[in-house]
């Protein structure tokens, strides 16, 4: 009878760990409003989530913003309302509910009244759902070096005077910081000049509502009426208007004590839907996944990266925070090993991602030997058994093809838990830590399709079918406004561009994983991203 009173036991202990790891049965159901409909800020993320095992509870798609309308604020707040009692914990862009996307944020004509009432929403919401973890995402302006005419994300007028723009925050921020020399001086009075007055007073009225907004989040963040804030400062640079905004809200935030674990500022914005899901789930299961962090050789952690204003490193280690994680010296400790791939100088490559010219793309296929070094420093550390991600930053806006022959031919690609190289380095870093931390809930054949999605997006369109079809516009067409704006070519450019991926996934990719078949879609109606859409007929 004892022995078979232990068994029992032990079976009921056997049972009770087995449902503390089964992320299905123990997971919450997580509300999330991203600031887009773009491919990687809605769907692909939430991707992720559903492959860790989670329920995701989404607003209907029409209400998000997309490339032909500003989004639905007041329609989302109300679908917000009738859902959040349903939900464990909301990741919520803030964006989306007060301008109605993120580049809504950049031009919107909301009213400082009409605000105001938004903003307010986010104190009722709290009232009516005491128990919701929620967690909320922000941005403040970013401030691009120079406009395009046909770009969608900023004013009509930044295509003549952005570069001004950029030109006199740049120096009124150095003004402020350093100091301008007599030079300097008159190129602050020049720029400031250049701009019609009524432009001026768009952009810098704008600027300040947005700026306003932010704080009453922050009080928001202090009173508890939101659990956890991250402001973002995207397409920054070291001196611009966002580095001033930004020094003016670390200084709100000293001022009123909020502290870290409440609130944080940082490079980057698309990443922190995946990031701040991460912490859902790591709050909802009290865990603190630990990390280890390794760069290329040369500048590695120091790189200061292009769109940001402080070091990769601290990007990283902020991340991490944000997370939900917390950063360890071994790797032998850590449950996530986050490699970062750098230029040995500390630059970003093809930083500006120029416009094709209509000529041949030739991809940059033979590894220096800074290369070898940090696909050997894969290897080594997969060898080892470590679970390890990758972050592929030394280009900016896609992978790096030398790298990726070789983590190929050593066949490295579906050895790791996590892989990002598909935009700035902080979204990238972010995606593949995110993504990093959460893979130990997922089985192996949803690692690798989360994997495959990246290799197919990265790297076969971003590095390369990307300004392939970008050079047949411009041959074809005779220009490349095509490439940001596809209007009605947009036919012409999907066709190109799923043949051209299809010959690139057969010839890079294991036959297994791209079997069912796709087709790329431009829903944004420019070439900067794709979206991938599988066969539905055959989806398992």
């Amino acid at each position: 009878m004892k022995c078979k009173l232990q068994g029992m036991v032990l079976v009921l202990f056997s049972m009770l760990i087995a449902l503390s790891n089964n992320v299905t049965l123990a997971a919450g159901k997580i509300l999330f409003i991203p600031h887009d409909d773009r491919p990687i800020s809605y769907h692909q993320t939430v991707e992720v989530l559903r492959q860790a095992g989670y329920e995701m509870l989404l607003p209907p798609q029409e209400l998000l913003s997309n490339a032909t309308n500003m989004g639905h604020p007041d329609e989302l707040w109300q679908w917000l309302q009738e859902n959040a009692k349903a939900a464990d914990s909301a990741v919520i862009a803030s964006d989306s509910m007060l301008y109605g996307g993120l580049i809504p944020s950049r031009k919107h004509e909301v009213t400082e009244a009409k605000l105001a009432e938004r903003v307010e929403n986010f104190a009722q919401l709290r009232k009516d759902n005491p128990r919701l973890r929620l967690y909320v995402f922000d941005s403040l302006m970013r401030t691009p070096a120079m406009g395009s005419e046909g770009n969608i994300e900023e004013p009509d007028y930044y295509a003549t005077y952005g570069w001004d723009f950029f030109q006199f925050s740049r120096l009124a921020d150095k003004q402020e910081t350093e100091g301008l020399s007599k030079a300097e001086e008159k190129q602050l009075l020049a720029y400031r000049s250049a701009i019609p007055a009524e432009y001026m007073q768009d952009w810098g009225l704008r600027r300040a509502r947005n700026l306003a907004a932010t704080k009453r989040l922050m009080d928001y963040a202090q009173d508890g009426v939101i659990d956890y804030l991250i402001l973002g400062r995207d397409d920054n640079a070291p001196l611009s208007q966002t580095h001033r905004e930004n020094r003016e809200i670390l200084a709100y935030a000293k001022a009123n004590n909020l502290p870290k674990t409440k609130f944080l500022s940082m490079p980057g914005i698309d990443e922190f839907n995946v990031l701040l899901l991460s912490r859902a789930v790591n709050d909802m299961n009290s865990e603190m996944p630990f990390v280890y962090v390794d760069y290329n050789q040369g500048m590695g952690g120091d790189t200061v990266p292009a769109f940001s204003d402080e070091k990769i490193s601290a990007s990283v280690d902020a991340a991490i925070a944000i997370a939900g994680g917390l950063k360890v010296p071994n790797p032998a400790r850590a449950d996530f090993v986050l490699l970062v791939n750098t230029d040995k100088k500390g630059k970003t490559l093809n930083t500006h991602n120029m416009y094709p010219d209509g000529g041949e793309f030739h991809p940059q296929l033979k590894a220096d030997k800074n290369t070898r070094y940090f696909a050997g420093l894969v290897g080594n550390y997969v060898a080892k058994g470590y679970p390890v991600g990758v972050a592929d930053i030394r280009y900016s806006n896609g992978a790096d093809n030398a790298l990726m022959e070789l983590l190929r031919k050593q066949e490295l690609l579906y050895k790791l838990q996590a892989y990002s190289g598909w935009n700035t380095a902080t979204n990238s870093t972010g995606f593949a830590l995110g993504t990093g931390m959460l893979a130990p809930k997922m089985t192996e054949q949803g690692k690798n399709k989360l994997l495959t999605t990246r290799y197919l997006d990265d790297w076969a369109y971003q590095a390369n079918v990307r300004t392939m079809v970008g050079s047949e516009l411009v041959q074809k067409f005779g220009t490349g406004m095509y490439y940001i704006s596809l209007q009605d070519k947009l036919d012409f450019a999907e066709k190109r561009n799923s043949e051209l991926m299809w010959d690139f996934a057969v010839k890079k990719l294991p036959q297994d994983y791209i079997a069912q078949g796709f087709t790329i879609k431009n829903p944004w109606l420019r070439m900067f991203e794709c979206d991938i859409v599988w066969n539905k007929t055959l989806q398992k």
